[in-house]
């Protein structure tokens, strides 16, 4: 097709169906069944993967600085007894938790909150995903111990620095899937299950690509985050700032 044509395929006046079919998307009904029905039975017809937490694998070096952790651990205890336990065992370790995650090195923030009765940590980091929690159990594990504890699946774990490889893997898998920076990265990251002829490659499928792939990460980072100066380490911000170790 043309230019021309399709420009002025693009500028033609809607028809009566098309003015349908947009007053039905803008419905509260059509909303209820996309959501119920439709794309439940497209996650069925079309089975995607869960994917991994944490952010994508770059090969750009500055893409690998300030790198965003969203850790969030489901407590065992429900309610707020269990909320006022954790805010105690964070609370009591604060500065040991603190000093760890300085000795790092390699840390630009980190936080703690509760959320929906789920301790989440939200860090910055530079690096590996892997060496970053290895040397925060070296720094700090026996310390975070006593947090693992409250969170469900943590007695699997525990003692930390007696089982570093697996709780790589526990942080890891609830560590928050990070949607690509750019959609359309989406599409070659294989998010499908079974890709097989049906893998999604056409650039028109991808809000049902997100769609299906919502269906099965229901709590997800959106993409990797503000930056206020991209690109520098921990290392470089404390040399320009004079501040020590």
């Amino acid at each position: 097709m043309s230019l021309r044509c399709w420009a002025a395929v693009m500028l033609s006046p809607p028809t009566w169906l098309d003015r349908l079919v947009t007053k039905l998307l803008k419905s509260s009904l059509s909303d209820y069944l996309a959501g119920r029905v439709l794309v439940p039975f497209w996650g069925w017809m079309t089975p995607v993967a869960r994917q991994p937490g944490g952010p994508a694998f770059a090969v750009q070096p500055g893409d690998n600085l300030q790198r965003m952790m969203n850790l969030v651990m489901p407590l065992k205890d429900k309610t707020a007894v269990g909320r006022a336990k954790a805010a105690m065992a964070i609370g009591a370790n604060l500065d040991e938790i603190f000093a760890g995650l300085d000795n790092v090195g390699t840390v630009h923030f980190a936080r703690f909150v509760i959320v929906d009765n789920n301790l989440c940590m939200f860090s910055s980091y530079d690096g590996d995903f892997t060496n970053y929690i290895r040397d925060f159990v070296a720094q700090i594990g026996s310390v975070f111990d006593g947090v693992v504890a409250l969170i469900e699946g943590g007695e699997d774990v525990i003692p930390t620095e007696h089982n570093i490889e697996a709780f790589i893997d526990w942080v890891h898998a609830r560590d928050m899937y990070q949607v690509p920076d750019l959609p359309t990265d989406m599409l070659k990251y294989g998010t499908i299950a079974d890709p097989g002829p049906q893998a999604v490659s056409d650039l028109r499928l991808f809000p049902r690509a997100l769609m299906l792939q919502l269906n099965v990460d229901r709590n997800v980072a959106i993409g990797s985050g503000y930056r206020g100066y991209p690109g520098f380490s921990v290392a470089q911000v404390r040399r320009q700032m004079g501040i020590g170790w």
